[in-house]
């Protein structure tokens, strides 16, 4: 069975499962190439269904909708929020107009959910129309604006959330292992004997100081701008609906913090929130890679590599060698980090191709953020369960690698002064410096 819809282009077919309408099918049809729809993103979905029952709320109280209105469209906002529609969102998240096509989505959706709730029948717009009502005082600009900050604000105190396991179970490693003497390096080459939990100490710290900053970049997300509607002026929202609208966000959402960006042609001409926090997640991803790349130079051999550490086996590391145990926890988080790092930089460009008073890329950079926040939780929690935890130290070949000749160079140095020791490098076999250095020990 099917139902048929018209707008200024003419008639389309819809199937009468379709909780969408014509808006939704065009954007569909016009500006999908991504292979994901918005159903992937059920935070965001989430949080526009929050955005949306905070405006029929505030309109309520404004005078500027009937009570059995808002009422649907709130109840309608509920079950959508809750993921019971998950699947009716079906445009391209990366589409062009500055995210008309995910506003219409959820309009349209909204609107045949509380129709039905009143008896009505899909298509046909009444009592609840998605333009008149579902989206009334706000625009396109300022009500995904503030759901992508919603959105990417959970998503941000979830990986937070991660980050601080992964710390905590860091600082227990680096005190597991705080007696543990091994070689250290420079420039891939011998340095001087320190412990194991030293290494460990400063992973703990990097990635401590990371989420230090990324918490900064995370709270500013709760600056928002509904009520601006397009491009900051307010025009099309009553003075009525922009006083209450605030209010009614943050009893929808739970978010006490919510507040108005400072200024809100700025936040309709500006996205650099969004570029601050990617650029975090792109400086954390780099943290991360380097411990992950420590780790399997410190786990390669076993035989013939660095030997210092164990990680965890957690699958068969090759369809060749039997028995053959890789490092694959710690690459994969290597293959995240390098992915957020690429999507950091296409949020920058997001940024910097915004034009006069909308930038219009704002959804395009909002969900790759989204990309970047969720596949560093998932990451990191597995790089935390499945690895750090249950890392053990060769405490054998540790203490071999510490007994080499370099603390008797150290020694000799600073006896004999840099230059000295230098030339007896040249000169003599690394055997013959130690055997200098314990006959003058012997002789102390």
């Amino acid at each position: 069975m099917s139902r048929y819809e018209q707008d200024a282009f003419g008639t389309v077919e819809l199937s009468d499962e379709a909780l969408y309408g014509v808006q939704t099918l065009r954007s569909a049809r016009n500006l999908s190439f991504s292979g994901r729809t918005l159903a992937a993103y059920p935070g965001y979905i989430a949080a526009l269904a929050e955005v949306k029952r905070a405006a029929a709320r505030a309109n309520e109280r404004a005078g500027l909708l009937p009570r059995a209105v808002a009422q649907a469209i709130e109840q309608a906002c509920e079950e959508v929020g809750h993921g019971c529609h998950d699947g009716q969102f079906i445009v391209d998240p990366y589409h062009g107009g500055g995210g008309i096509g995910s506003n219409m989505n959820m309009n349209e959706v909204v609107a045949n959910v509380a129709n039905e709730m009143l008896d009505g029948q899909a298509g046909d717009y009444r009592p609840v129309h998605p333009a008149d009502h579902v989206n009334a005082s706000q625009s396109t600009s300022d009500a995904c604006h503030t759901a992508l900050r919603i959105a990417a604000l959970r998503a941000g105190e979830k990986l937070l959330a991660e980050l601080a396991r992964l710390v905590g179970e860091l600082d227990a490693k680096s005190a597991e292992l705080a007696q543990v003497p091994t070689i250290t390096r420079t420039c891939l080459q011998d340095g001087m004997v320190d412990t194991m939990g030293t290494m460990f100490g400063g992973y703990a710290h990097g990635v401590r100081r990371r989420m230090g900053r990324l918490t900064a970049a995370v709270e500013e997300l709760h600056a928002v701008n509904l009520g601006g509607t397009v491009i900051g002026s307010g025009v099309g929202a009553a003075v009525g609906y922009r006083e209450h609208v605030l209010d009614t966000l943050r009893e929808v959402t739970g978010l006490p913090m919510l507040r108005y960006r400072e200024h809100l042609y700025d936040a309709a001409q500006n996205i650099d929130d969004l570029s601050a926090l990617s650029a975090e997640l792109a400086l954390l991803a780099g943290v991360l890679i380097k411990l992950a790349k420590d780790l399997r130079l410190l786990s390669s051999g076993p035989e013939a590599g660095f030997g210092e550490l164990r990680l965890p086996a957690v699958q068969a590391g090759s369809s060749f060698f039997p028995g053959k145990v890789n490092p694959v926890v710690p690459e994969t988080l290597v293959q995240c980090g390098l992915q957020v790092i690429g999507l950091d930089r296409a949020v920058q460009g997001a940024l910097e191709h915004g034009e006069l008073n909308l930038n219009v890329w704002e959804g395009f950079a909002g969900f790759n953020l989204l990309d970047m926040l969720g596949m560093l939780e998932r990451a990191i929690g597995k790089f935390t369960d499945l690895c750090v935890t249950g890392i053990q130290a060769d405490e054998a070949r540790c203490r071999e690698l510490s007994r080499t000749f370099i603390p008797a160079v150290v020694a000799l140095k600073e006896k004999y002064g840099y230059s000295q020791v230098g030339q007896w490098l040249k000169e003599k076999s690394k055997e013959e410096v130690r055997t200098i250095y314990e006959r003058e020990a012997e002789q102390r």
